[in-house]
């Protein structure tokens, strides 16, 4: 028997358990549709309905959650729930505010309108498009996987999700509202006005608190396994023979189960051929992706110039605004690479329209200016190889928990 394959099965196995002691209905693993689905009914929110929810002890107890399968690599590295722990109220509470237009200044766009689940929770346009249809200077970011984040934009400007949160409420090209305006007009709708008294209690609608309930909303937002993830988990046993596999249906049932779960998942969900010589290349030296692209959520929360807009007369100068570091200048943070197959299209700026021109761009090595990143050099990738690489990326994709849109406070 490959022992040291089945012992490195059980620590896997075991890996990452909510703390023990909790309340059966507090432990919840990510990703769940029930955590993100809505109160449950149809139509506008009621004073009935919200007093109902809220009347629910269980919806106010402080969860104690995991990561789905993939992203639980990363389980050390959840940000955020010490000082804003998540409820199933707050994360209602935030689903509505997402989805509420009502939160800009003209009734016209929410946070959803440049961050939408049927668009891979970015758009798919260049630049976000605010009030009056004005444009921004920069594509809209994913908003899924920000448990793993802590500082937020392209530029990191926001030194937490609760930040970033409000940002674009006041922004006069987004929504184009004040955060005064916004707090007023919240507290002049019953349904929300309940909801934040009964979980912020003392405080009530504030615009921070506004930021605490759409940031726990967007924690909830992960992406669930991928064919990537589900080849990884049974990779473990792939090597493993008839005979080993016999001996361990008979020594060792629970452990077998387990395997035949992940064989299963693994079929179900299975890399091409040309998948799996794209993950090679990703994690290889040549073409090194896994530089930046790397944990669990495949993205480094780091900053690089990769070239990006720099030929133009005025670049966007990207994080050096924010630190005023020399070594900053045409710098962006790392996107992740899961689901990046449904959130085109891509770079600050939007400037690249298919996983293919991505692609491209690294491999003749970015753009060249004097703080090009020391890791973008020439990939000289062979027309396969570029496909295998997209290939790869969009067996990244997992699915999203289901989002309810409708269901806001009349």
């Amino acid at each position: 028997m490959k022992k040291a394959i089945l012992f490195a099965a059980v620590a896997l196995a075991a890996s990452a358990p909510v703390q023990a002691g909790a309340p059966a209905d507090a432990k919840v693993t990510l990703g769940v549709d029930r955590l993100t689905s809505g109160i449950p009914g149809d139509g506008p929110l009621s004073v009935e309905d919200i007093e109902a929810w809220l009347g629910d002890e269980a919806n106010h107890v402080t969860l104690e959650v995991t990561l789905p399968a993939g992203l639980k690599l990363g389980q050390s590295q959840i940000k955020g729930l010490k000082a804003n722990p998540l409820t199933r109220a707050k994360i209602e509470l935030g689903r509505q505010l997402y989805f509420d237009t009502r939160l800009s200044s003209d009734n016209t766009v929410s946070c959803a309108s440049c961050h939408h689940p049927q668009e891979g929770f970015s758009r798919h346009t260049q630049f976000g498009i605010g009030v009056d249809g004005q444009k921004g200077g920069r594509n809209s970011p994913v908003s899924y996987n920000r448990i793993l984040s802590d500082a937020q934009f392209w530029d990191g400007r926001a030194d937490s999700l609760e930040a970033q949160a409000v940002g674009p409420i006041a922004n006069p090209i987004e929504m184009g509202n004040t955060h005064a305006a916004a707090v007023a007009g919240l507290k002049a709708i019953p349904g929300y006005a309940m909801q934040f008294d009964s979980i912020f209690p003392g405080t009530g609608v504030t615009i921070d608190n506004v930021g605490l309930a759409i940031a726990a909303f967007e924690r909830a937002i992960v992406t669930g396994p991928s064919p990537y993830d589900h080849r990884e988990a049974f990779k473990r046993f792939a090597s493993l023979e008839q005979e080993d596999i016999d001996e361990m249906k008979e020594d060792d049932p629970e452990l077998y189960e387990e395997y035949k779960a992940l064989e299963m998942a693994a079929f179900a969900n299975p890399m091409s051929e040309s998948a799996v010589r794209g993950q090679a290349l990703f994690f290889g030296k040549k073409a090194s992706c896994s530089n930046c692209h790397v944990g669990a959520n495949l993205a480094d929360e780091k900053y690089h110039n990769l070239g990006v807009g720099m030929d133009a007369d005025k670049p966007d100068w990207g994080r050096y605004d924010v630190t005023k570091a020399e070594a900053d200048k045409g710098a962006f943070k790392t996107p992740t690479i899961r689901n990046v197959a449904l959130s085109a299209p891509y770079m600050h700026d939007g400037s690249q329209a298919t996983l293919e021109e991505v692609v491209e761009h690294y491999n003749k090595g970015g753009l060249k200016n004097r703080w090009l990143s020391e890791k973008i050099t020439p990939l000289n990738l062979t027309k396969q190889e570029k496909v295998d690489l997209v290939e790869f990326m969009r067996a990244c994709t997992g699915d999203y928990p289901h989002i309810a849109t409708g269901r806001l406070p009349k």
